[in-house]
């Protein structure tokens, strides 16, 4: 597997972003910022980066939370994991992913070559920002706030989902505990009034981190594949 590194650029407003970063070994076939979940730039966050790299894109995560540390991967319904999410806005979010976008395009990625892709809470950030920058595409895995807001500052994807600008593709488990069926299938109609392509597909026996159902699982991954291959051309 490719290996993944991290770069710590210094931004116009005093504050660095640090970068997990993997380039294919062989041509670029476009470029993807991967978002990671609420624990942060995980061990499976570096992974899925350096499986994009393996699978011929060049991927950048950005480490959207400005701490010194990274929330305890450990425990994932902390106080300190939520306090950080809490502090998230759309505003901070597009900045973080544009930063990305332009690291992209300085290596040589087209704007109509570049995507993005998030889990859980990236999952939320990658339609909010589908719905405010125009790109090749994106994909959402198990992306929460359908119906309220993941943090104050973010919008409910409901809101958003119509103002789609990039196309979008939206992987749900009928397991997930945290987002109900009935929410999704909202998610599915708000985007469909989109004027670009979306699609909500969902995975019965799948839960929220897809490990319940590896067929679903790697479905789930070959339709992220497929849609990137369809739309970043």
């Amino acid at each position: 597997m490719t290996e993944t590194r991290t770069e710590t650029l210094q931004l116009t407003d005093g504050r660095e972003l640090v970068l997990t970063v993997a380039e294919p070994e062989n041509a670029v076939r476009g470029g993807l910022v991967v978002l990671h979940e609420a624990l942060g730039v995980t061990d499976t966050v570096r992974g899925l980066v350096a499986t994009l790299a393996d699978e011929g894109w060049l991927a950048v995560a950005p480490h959207l939370f400005h701490d010194a540390e990274e929330p305890d991967q450990a425990d994932g319904g902390s106080a300190a994991v939520q306090a950080r999410v809490d502090r998230l806005t759309g505003e901070s979010v597009l900045a973080d992913t544009d930063v990305a976008f332009v690291w992209l395009g300085e290596r040589g990625v087209p704007a109509d070559q570049m995507g993005v892709i998030g889990f859980d809470l990236g999952g939320a950030v990658a339609l909010v920002v589908a719905a405010s920058r125009t790109l090749g595409a994106a994909v959402s895995v198990a992306g929460g706030g359908v119906l309220a807001p993941i943090s104050p500052g973010l919008p409910a994807l409901v809101e958003v989902a119509g103002e789609l600008a990039s196309p979008w593709l939206g992987l749900y488990g009928d397991e997930d505990e945290a987002i109900p069926v009935e929410d999704v299938e909202k998610l599915r109609d708000a985007a469909a009034s989109a004027k670009v392509a979306t699609n909500v597909v969902r995975f019965a026996g799948a839960n929220h981190r897809f490990d319940a159902s590896p067929e679903a699982a790697a479905e789930a991954w070959q339709r992220a594949l497929n849609w990137f291959d369809s739309h970043l051309r």
